[in-house]
């Protein structure tokens, strides 16, 4: 599979975003009606191979395809779909949330969330819904206990040509720039009482996937 970078310089794939371990359109589809027959056309145009790694999010509004790896090829023939039955894509309208928790001993916590959310485990710090309902949940180390600092936030993956104005749009709601050091991979912005969300992209992180 590609990295992030390699799959954005593909042909063909404009419709699509890097979210971290995703790549995810979302189709304006205007009508539940016009939703099924996308959903009904992905259906019939990927292999049972390939529907491991497919989600599909149906709503009245609009289709969310999103994939669990790089696959340019499948990306390409789901835009054709979509294109085939007239239905445009929002690039601006994808992203995904993690809730992420600051620990200390990240092996003692992580069984606990597991249990409590029925989720299942990816590696030593990450927990995915198998069920797709819910966001991820992750683990962040730390070295020493932070009490005048909340220890959860949440991890908000846009598309890397939204992140600055998904920002400007916090900023102007009464948000504050607490650090950009990490940019253009996150960025750490708070409400006006201090708590803390991270903006993040996929640039700085482009590992093949």
């Amino acid at each position: 599979m590609s990295t992030a970078g390699q799959f954005h310089a593909a042909d063909g794939v404009g419709d699509w975003r890097c979210l971290y371990h995703l790549v995810s359109a979302h189709f304006r589809t205007g009508s539940l009606a016009r939703g099924v027959a996308l959903v009904d056309a992905i259906g019939h145009l990927v292999d049972e191979a390939e529907q491991q790694y497919i989600s599909i999010d149906l709503h009245q509004a609009g289709v969310t395809v999103s994939l669990s790896r790089r696959d340019v090829a499948l990306a390409r023939r789901i835009s054709a779909a979509a294109t085939e039955l007239d239905i445009a894509a929002d690039p601006t309208a994808v992203q995904l949330v993690n809730v992420t928790l600051d620990a200390l001993v990240g092996a003692k916590v992580l069984p606990f969330w597991r249990a409590l959310l029925g989720y299942r485990q990816i590696g030593d710090d990450y927990l995915a819904d198998p069920a797709r309902r819910g966001p991820g949940f992750g683990l962040q180390p730390m070295d020493a206990a932070r009490p005048h600092r909340n220890r959860m936030h949440l991890d908000v993956a846009v598309p890397h040509d939204q992140a600055e104005a998904r920002i400007a749009s916090a900023l102007a709601a009464g948000g504050q720039l607490v650090s950009d050091a990490h940019a253009p991979k996150w960025w750490v912005l708070a409400d006006a009482e201090g708590n803390e969300a991270c903006v993040a992209t996929w640039l700085g992180r482009d590992e093949p996937r």
